[in-house]
């Protein structure tokens, strides 16, 4: 890793801003080429998009499709994906930190929980046709960004690394033969610093540069009382270099590195309160708290404090390069995209969610290196189109995984009724040492065609061949706290009690598999700007394998069969209408979806302290159905305003063997025959596992909006003539479950959020805003967590307060 600092990043773009040329000189040069073909919007009011690889109107794709530009990110402090889903109703996305965040749409793509390496992501993320296996990336600030699309649905047939749930494909701007640049600085409540600069022009007449810099701090929204530190902290630094080569008029090679890093004070909790589970009374957490004298610094969650006493850190880097080739060849246009991603997290955590020395240490630092190659030609035609392609992905994972037990651990984690639970010397220094990897490589070839049977009816099948192959190896090291290694087979009562805790174990599961899928959409321009589709797609996830150890039998023996998981079956149906009218001023589109996957991609997780961190398991069949509409309208240049909405009714419909929800869990498990005590019985007879078919799935609302208007009037400050205007972005959504078995004392009620910006933009490029997000200061949970050792804790992590603030930009 490289010394660099977001404050030398400020001071650079300050000193850059001091010495670039004056707008009104860079105005005398000639137009600026268009950033990105994905960025132009025609004079109809149209937007251009790149969602099937090649430019095309928005509303001309039978494909359920949102498009953010880059006005709109800066303007609502979009500049993540975290931020984005409050202007996508159907993106779910849910962090505890970077390694631990799920992107989802309509409530698909990867299980709730925490993050196995051992299995794929149901959404994509690209960058300029890169794929981003790890969702990590996501966590990053957007870098000089054009356009982002959020395709909705399975993406197998146009994307090289399969998408069952849809796909987040970001166009950034590229280096342009005219000289062109922007800068932005922003300050707000909580120490929040942000500054931007991007720099494009020509090197020579056949070669221009384009290079971006961001960085962000904000320090934390919860006080740690115990350290005095602000957790929840923001400390991102991106720079990104582009370098085109054009030694033709029809042909382009690009050759893009980027690097990205983050080093916060992050990820903690507070907490939040209890349920009754069952385990005997004295082995809740009420008891057991009351035995240590200890109390949480504050029963109300938004106090925002918290007292965890392990090192809180969230640090990694994510960098790589690409080479990009466009070649426009007769009537099509071939690509080729070579890649090379890397990402180094280096985590520091605190997993039993108190201020007690329980679990002093819970780190899995890992690397990832990834290989990719698409080949693709795109072909345009007055009867056909068409996109073939072919795919190769190649990643190798380590990950050194450390957990250990402190002084406190004793009275905490063994029976009462066991002399040992008094003595702290048991499990202090007790440590799990980890070593793993993966291997996982896979090749595919797609293709999509679009035949025009006539004007107004096309056809659109498409197909996938993929392969992939999946290595994994995992060892885990038990010692003891004066550094004796501990093999399983101790049979003294104090090397029992500690083997309750972690149990040495080593798996290497590997797999192998094949997957053809298709898809079929017809389209039907039913008059001028109104387009139906109606969409089938058979797609597929694929084998996964658990790499975070095995489950055990009844004697301790891990389950080898238990290694790897069968891919998933996606069957989805979609029809939808897509509109403009009023001289296309307003534009309505509307999409009802039917998505049922068979052999669903759980995560199951263990309630007892260091068992498992959680490993993967195939659900019967799951099910998200829906209604998406979204509306948006532009009387004129003056106001613009937009409503987007969705209905998801997403569900397990079978799911006979999941993990119990705390309320059930933590008793005597029931014997054959036996019946369960109610929920929360102390002391009670416990399922081995639960049946949740039926239940919702995860973080998924029934109802989601988002929702916004911006009007602006002619004005001149500073002697420049402009608009002043007012904008208001807002976001709605219904109750979810914050825990993967649905539970009450885990289910986050629903809230609104509301933000707001005032003004200045003048015609020679100055932005001067003031916002204010989350202006009501609404108290909200993003996530609620379930203690472990089934003592009945639940801890959460509280959505951000009021921020305000305000940002300066110009574009020159």
């Amino acid at each position: 890793m490289y010394p660099i600092s977001t404050r030398s990043v400020l001071l650079l773009s300050a000193a850059l801003v001091a010495v670039l040329p004056a707008p009104a000189a860079a105005q005398d040069a000639a137009p600026a080429e268009p950033s990105s073909d994905a960025a132009q919007e025609p004079a109809s009011n149209d937007i251009m998009v790149t969602a099937r690889r090649r430019s095309e109107s928005a509303q001309s794709i039978p494909l359920a499709v949102s498009v953010i530009d880059a006005k709109q990110l800066d303007e609502t402090g979009s500049f993540n994906v975290a931020r984005l889903q409050q202007l996508t109703p159907t993106l779910q996305f849910y962090s505890s930190n970077p390694r631990n965040t799920a992107v989802n749409i309509r409530g698909l793509g990867a299980p709730f929980g925490l993050t196995s390496d051992g299995f794929e992501q149901g959404v994509g993320i690209y960058i300029d046709d890169v794929y981003y296996s790890r969702v990590a990336s996501a966590t990053f600030d957007f870098l000089d960004v054009a356009q982002i699309e959020v395709l909705r649905g399975p993406q197998g047939t146009l994307y090289g690394k399969n998408t069952t749930a849809g796909a987040i494909n970001i166009t950034t701007n590229q280096p342009t033969f005219a000289f062109e640049g922007r800068t932005e600085v922003s300050l707000g409540n909580f120490d929040f610093r942000q500054s931007r600069l991007s720099l494009s022009g020509p090197l020579s007449e056949t070669v221009a540069a384009r290079v971006a810099v961001s960085g962000t701090t904000r320090r934390g929204t919860i006080t740690n009382v115990v350290t005095g530190q602000n957790i929840q902290s923001l400390d991102n630094i991106g720079v990104r270099g582009q370098l085109l080569w054009e030694p033709a008029s029809n042909l382009k090679i690009t050759l893009v590195g980027d690097y990205n890093k983050q080093d916060a004070v992050c990820c903690g909790s507070v907490f939040v309160g209890t349920t009754a589970t069952q385990r005997p009374l004295n082995r809740q957490f009420a008891a057991l708290a009351a035995a240590q004298n200890y109390a949480p610094p504050s029963t109300n969650a938004f106090d925002r404090l918290s007292d965890l006493d392990a090192e809180l850190r969230a640090a990694n880097v994510i960098a790589g390069a690409a080479l990009r080739l466009v070649w426009d060849i007769g009537p099509g246009t071939f690509t080729s995209v070579t890649a090379w991603r890397y990402w180094d997290w280096i985590p520091r955590n605190d997993r039993d969610f108190t201020g007690l020395p329980i679990v002093i240490a819970s780190n899995n630092p890992s690397q990832q290196n990834q290989y990719t190659q698409e080949l693709r030609y795109a072909y345009t035609g007055d009867a056909f189109d068409f996109v073939v392609g072919a795919f190769a992905f190649d990643q190798r994972i380590d990950t050194q995984g450390l957990e250990a037990h402190g002084p406190a651990s004793s009275r905490w984690t063994i029976a009462p009724n066991n002399p040992l639970s008094n003595d702290p010397t048991v499990l202090n220094g007790l440590t799990a040492r980890n070593t793993q990897f993966l291997e996982s490589t896979s090749a595919a070839l797609f293709g999509q065609l679009s035949w025009k049977v006539t004007d107004a009816f096309t056809i659109q099948p498409g197909v996938r061949l993929n392969y992939d192959e999946k290595r994994g190896f995992y060892e885990r090291r038990v010692f003891t706290g004066t550094g004796t290694e501990l093999t399983g087979t101790e049979t003294d009562a104090r090397s029992r009690a500690q083997l309750g805790v972690f149990q040495p174990q080593q798996s290497a599961p590997e797999d192998t598999d094949w997957n053809l899928t298709y898809d079929l959409t017809l389209s039907y321009e039913l008059a001028p700007d109104v387009l139906g589709y109606g969409t089938y797609a058979r797609s597929f996830k694929t084998i996964g394998i658990n790499q975070n150890g095995l489950p055990t039998d009844a004697n301790g023996v891990p389950i080898a069969e238990a290694g790897t998981i069968r891919p998933e079956t996606v069957d989805h149906f979609e029809i939808g209408l897509k509109s403009q009218f009023w001289d296309r001023r307003a534009t309505l589109n509307l999409a009802a979806f039917r998505t049922d996957i068979r052999d669903y991609q759980a995560t199951v997780t263990n309630g007892q302290f260091g068992v498992l961190r959680g490993f993967l398991a195939n659900a019967g069949k799951v099910r998200s159905q829906g209604v998406e509409a979204d509306f948006s309208i532009r009387p004129s240049q003056r106001f613009t305003a937009y409503v987007s909405g969705a209905y998801t009714d997403a569900k397990y419909i079978r799911f006979v063997d999941a993990p119990c929800p705390p309320e059930l869990a933590g008793g005597t498990t029931a014997a054959p025959g036996q019946t369960p005590s109610a929920p929360g019985t102390p002391g009670g007879i416990s399922p081995a596992n639960c049946d949740i078919s039926g239940q919702r799935l995860p973080g998924v609302s029934e109802w989601s909006f988002s929702f916004g208007a911006e009007g602006n009037l002619p004005a001149s400050v500073f002697g420049k003539d402009g608009e002043a205007y007012l904008g208001y972005d807002g976001s709605y959504r219904t109750e979810f479950s914050s825990n993967a078995s649905p539970s009450a004392a885990t289910q986050i009620a629903g809230y609104h959020l509301s933000n707001f910006r005032v003004g200045f933009r003048a015609d020679d490029g100055l932005n001067l805003f003031a916002w204010v997000r989350n202006a009501f200061d609404q108290n909200y949970f993003e996530q609620l967590f379930v203690g472990p050792g089934n003592t009945g804790l639940i801890a959460g992590l509280p959505g951000d307060p009021r921020t305000w603030g305000a940002t300066a930009s110009i574009t020159f």
